[in-house]
């Protein structure tokens, strides 16, 4: 059975998060990745309330993918912490669960 996940990441900027979601789908690691601008962050870091204007990106890929994906915005991240959250996908369209499938899928690594 495959395992496809949903993966959330939050980028400072349109460039980190272009250059981001370009590597991703051009490694073939990543069928589609969403840019969501405007996204306003509240949260807590280094004991101090912050407020920022992020742009989320929402991955999806196959489960195998993910390390890679994870080295993949580690390296090009300006966050110390970057978040990078993985929502498995219980159910979805058949044809378009195997569309990520097939775009995604790392050759050599099983599911």
């Amino acid at each position: 059975m495959n395992t496809h996940q949903l993966i959330l990441n939050t980028c400072p900027d349109s460039e980190t998060a272009n250059t981001i979601a370009s590597l991703l789908v051009d490694r073939e690691l990543a069928a589609c990745v969403n840019i969501l601008p405007g996204v306003r962050s509240v949260y807590r870091w280094q004991g101090q309330r912050h407020i920022d204007n992020e742009q989320l990106l929402l991955i999806k890929a196959c489960s195998s993918a993910y390390a890679d994906i994870e080295a993949t915005i580690r390296e090009h991240h300006p966050y110390d912490l970057p978040e990078i959250i993985a929502i498995t996908i219980d159910k979805g369209l058949p044809e378009y669960l195997a569309w990520i499938h097939q775009q995604s899928h790392r050759k050599g690594q099983g599911d």
